[in-house]
């Protein structure tokens, strides 16, 4: 099973006295050459017009700072992307305390999408950086867009035979759509709350709590050490966790599945 997450934009600061930034080392090689591009303009912009990089960067001015952080991403320290990214999702997935079999499933399976980096795994070492994908660089425009390319010349080959389980927000799954017979194996994930008004079930989509039920799910599948071959699988997978889910499957051909997971607390 292959899991695809979207970052956070919080991130935990980098090591002092780590080895820089490799680009050539990070999973998904085949997306170095785009990676190189988007680094360099985004180092480029932030270390010649600091003003300007904030307004591109959609930075308010307690956030100013992240404009000199980016300008030193080249020689900045590094630390795996799984102690990079923190957050609600994060804190709920809880990757530090993994024991060694889950955490060895963890490094295998799950890849976090970045508007700098494109994919990176959780064991890939980044510096600490502020580029969503939702930027536009005035030199490559908006970044979404700019992925949809690089990323469907890698993707398909990494999800291999693989059940995709796709929890990103909108923005990131801007990038890379699966499609064709890796859409049929491919499940998305809606979290919605239950509650009783007046006798009838409402249910809503949650924001906050959509993150830490993602993050819980993902932990408790990796604990389990489960890996769905399929969209059907990976429904009675969850539903044995403890899960509520209502699955609906593709209509037609070359669609994902939907993953309705309901929750009454949160």
């Amino acid at each position: 099973m292959l899991t695809l997450l979207p970052p956070s934009e919080g991130k935990a600061e980098a090591l002092d006295g780590a080895a820089p930034l490799d680009v050539a080392a990070l999973s998904l090689p085949g997306l170095a050459p785009a990676r190189e591009t988007v680094l360099t303009e985004l180092v480029e912009l932030c270390a010649a017009d600091a003003g300007k990089a904030q307004e591109v960067l959609g930075l308010s001015e307690g956030l100013k700072g992240e404009v000199a952080k980016n300008a030193a991403l080249r020689t900045a320290g590094t630390r795996p992307a799984g102690e990079i990214y923190t957050g609600v999702l994060y804190d709920a997935l809880g990757l530090a305390t993994l024991d060694t079999k889950a955490r060895a499933l963890a490094e295998q399976s799950l890849l976090v999408f970045s508007g700098l980096w494109g994919a990176v795994g959780i064991a890939d070492r980044i510096p600490s950086y502020r580029c969503s994908m939702g930027v536009k660089l005035p030199g490559l425009g908006a970044l979404g867009a700019y992925w949809r390319g690089p990323m469907a010349e890698v993707m398909p080959a990494a999800a291999g035979d693989q059940l995709v389980l796709d929890l990103r927000s909108s923005a990131y799954a801007s990038a890379w759509k699966p499609k064709g017979e890796v859409a049929e194996r491919t499940a998305t994930v809606r979290v919605l709350q239950s509650k009783i008004v007046n006798g009838v079930e409402k249910r809503s989509v949650v924001s906050h709590f959509n993150k830490a039920t993602k993050g819980r799910m993902v932990r408790d599948l990796l604990t389990a050490g489960l890996t769905p071959d399929g969209p059907a699988e990976l429904v009675e997978a969850l539903r044995g966790l403890g899960y509520t889910v209502e699955a609906q499957a593709p209509a037609k051909a070359g669609k994902a599945w939907a993953l309705d997971v309901i929750v009454t607390e949160l």
